[in-house]
């Protein structure tokens, strides 16, 4: 079965969250799953007094690694409608793989959130889907067959684009169940896929 890893950035504890749902989707599918994220570029007192949650379990991934993996989704909290500062750093580390082609035809997806409903999910995703992209990566989104997306009831993230929550101005607002079930779906669908083109 393919080899999948959630490589993904969280200030506040979201993304992780749901990094954590796209692997448990993933692994339903029988998939090898790593979750892993990059490295803070912020300085641990500024990161402190922001109130970053710093004890988070994953591991910081290196770029060299992303080769290993036949699936690669990505999560990041959204900063003005883009990616944060530390993917996009992470990211810009990348450009031997590029050069190598050694990215080429493995399988991307892009997950998010942002503390609006209108706060950018989907330009977020699409910076990230750009990057996987230029690496030459199949991209799996969140299609329709998520229909909690289309959810008129409450709050809902999701996009056909890739799995999305909404943190709330304050950040207490948490992946809703809906949210999290998108982002299992996900994480399924890429598995699937990375498991019939590296069977």
């Amino acid at each position: 079965m393919s080899k999948v890893l959630v490589l993904y950035y969280s200030t506040y504890g979201h993304i992780e969250t749901m990094a954590n749902a796209i692997a448990e989707g993933a692994r339903a599918a029988g998939a090898t799953v790593d979750v892993k994220r990059v490295p803070e570029t912020v300085p641990e007192e500024i990161a402190k007094a922001g109130h970053f949650k710093l004890d988070q379990a994953a591991p910081i991934a290196t770029v060299a690694e992303l080769a290993n993996y036949d699936a690669i989704i990505v999560g990041t909290g959204t900063r003005f409608g883009r990616m944060s500062s530390q993917m996009a750093a992470f990211f810009d580390q990348a450009g031997g793989l590029w050069a190598t082609g050694a990215l080429n035809g493995k399988v991307g997806g892009a997950f998010t959130s942002t503390a609006s409903q209108h706060g950018g999910q989907e330009t977020t995703l699409f910076s990230i889907i750009t990057n996987l992209m230029h690496f030459g990566m199949t991209i799996v989104g969140l299609p329709y067959s998520h229909q909690g997306q289309m959810s008129v009831d409450e709050i809902v993230g999701g996009a056909p684009y890739g799995a999305t929550t909404v943190a709330g101005g304050d950040g207490a607002r948490q992946p809703t169940a809906i949210d999290l079930a998108g982002a299992r779906h996900q994480g399924e669908l890429i598995a699937k896929t990375a498991n019939k083109l590296f069977a």
